[in-house]
C-alpha cells in the first residue's frame, strides 16, 4: 500500500510540474488605454521581421465579413523603412511640428491591401485587422499607428505590390507621452501637443449613449 500511494504521489508531482505555467494576461481595458497612436519611436528598439509575423498572425483568428478574408499583407523591416518614408505622413492636425521629427522615424511597418475592390465589407475588416494588429503589438511592448495618409502608387510601385495598398501601419516602440482627455460631444476633438505632451479628446461615455 505504501509503494502504491509514494506512486501515485510521484505521478501527481510529474503531472504538475509538466503542466506549462500560465502567465498573466494583460486585461483589455489595460491595452486599449496603452494601444496609443504614436507618431515617434525610439529608433534603438529594432522590431523584427519574426516579431511582424506574429502581428500579422492574429488575422488567422479574428472575424472578417461575410468571412471573405481578402487582406493580405507586406510586412517592412528596417532594412527596407527608408523606402517607406517618403511615401507617408503623420501628424496632420499638427502640420507645423512636421512629424515625425528627425530620428524618431518609425523603421518598421505592415501594408494592407486587399485581393478584392474596396467596399464597405472590406472597410469593415480593415477596421477589425488593423485594431487587432495594434493590440498584439501592444501586449508585445510596442506601439503603432494606423496611417491614412500615404502614397498609394508610390508604395505600390516601390515594394512591387500586387494589390494597391487600403493602409499602412507603422510599429515599433513608442517614444512620446500621450494622455487621454475626456470632453463633452460640443467640444473640439482635434489631438494637441503641450509641453511635450500629445493629449487626444475622447468623448465622454455618457455622451456617446443614445
Amino acid at each position: 500500500m505504501a509503494d502504491n500511494y509514494l506512486e501515485k504521489k510521484m505521478e501527481e508531482y510529474r503531472s504538475r510540474s509538466a503542466t506549462p505555467k500560465h502567465t498573466t494576461a494583460v486585461p483589455l481595458g489595460r491595452l486599449l488605454l496603452l494601444n496609443r497612436s504614436h507618431r515617434g519611436y525610439d529608433q534603438r528598439r529594432v522590431v523584427s521581421k519574426e516579431e511582424l509575423r506574429r502581428i500579422v498572425s492574429v488575422n488567422t483568428r479574428i472575424g472578417s465579413a461575410r468571412n471573405q478574408q481578402c487582406l493580405r499583407f507586406r510586412m517592412v523591416t528596417a532594412d527596407e523603412a527608408h523606402r517607406m518614408l517618403p511615401h507617408i505622413r503623420l501628424g496632420g492636425a499638427l502640420p507645423e511640428l512636421h512629424l515625425p521629427t528627425e530620428g524618431t522615424e518609425p523603421q518598421a511597418f505592415i501594408i494592407i491591401c486587399s485581393t478584392v475592390k474596396e467596399d464597405k465589407w472590406v472597410d469593415i475588416d480593415l477596421g477589425i485587422s488593423a485594431q487587432s494588429m495594434l493590440l498584439k503589438a501592444t501586449e508585445m511592448g510596442l506601439n503603432g499607428i494606423c496611417i491614412g495618409a500615404f502614397n498609394a502608387a508610390a508604395i505600390t510601385e516601390t515594394f512591387a505590390l500586387p494589390y494597391p495598398p487600403l493602409l499602412v501601419v507603422a510599429i515599433g516602440k513608442g517614444a512620446e507621452d500621450i494622455r487621454l482627455t475626456e470632453i463633452g460631444e460640443e467640444e473640439s476633438r482635434a489631438y494637441y501637443r503641450n509641453e511635450g505632451v500629445h493629449y487626444v479628446p475622447k468623448v465622454k461615455l455618457e455622451d456617446l449613449i443614445l
